[in-house]
């Protein structure tokens, strides 16, 4: 693919995480239905933090296909490639394929009907659906280099056991 295409691509998504933060942000001071944000906020819930990452990735993509040079060899493509490789993808995934299964099972578990009056559907969507193919996508514009698996999962799940900690 093009690096034009590749960098529209990567601003486009960026774009996109920032604007779904954005009304996610725009939401604080309404009426909350009871027990939404009781502990931690929305920083208990891996599905923000899960936008946060997500934002973060595309952002730094975006800073890369901008930077003149041989971008192959520098550190922001080896920083971008880990971030996507251990976190953005797997975290993404996580969260769609888990998020959906368990809201198959029995939605009050993970997205209660009182909720549908405080979040319209387009953000529960964004939060939970639209990240596969924006993940997908990303696979199919720029080939990543990927870290050692020992290594990659030491990261991933030192994150995790702090993510279940907190």
């Amino acid at each position: 693919m093009t690096s034009i295409l590749r960098s529209m691509y990567h601003i486009a998504a960026f774009s996109w995480y920032v604007f779904v933060v954005r009304s996610l942000a725009a939401k604080d001071g309404e009426e909350l239905p009871a027990g939404i944000f009781a502990y931690g906020g929305p920083w208990k819930y891996l599905t923000f933090l899960n936008l946060l990452l997500q934002m973060s990735f595309f952002g730094l993509a975006a800073v890369n296909d901008l930077q003149p040079g041989k971008k192959s060899e520098s550190t922001l493509n080896r920083c971008k490639d880990l971030l996507f490789s251990v976190f953005a993808f797997p975290v993404g995934m996580f969260v769609v394929l888990l998020f959906w299964t368990i809201f198959a099972y029995d939605r009050e578990l993970v997205y209660p009907a009182a909720i549908d009056t405080f979040f319209p559907p387009w953000i529960n969507h964004a939060m939970h659906t639209f990240v596969l193919p924006v993940l997908l996508g990303e696979v199919l514009v720029q080939p990543h280099a990927y870290p050692h698996t020992n290594y990659a999962l030491a990261a991933l799940g030192s994150v995790g056991l702090s993510y279940l900690f907190w």
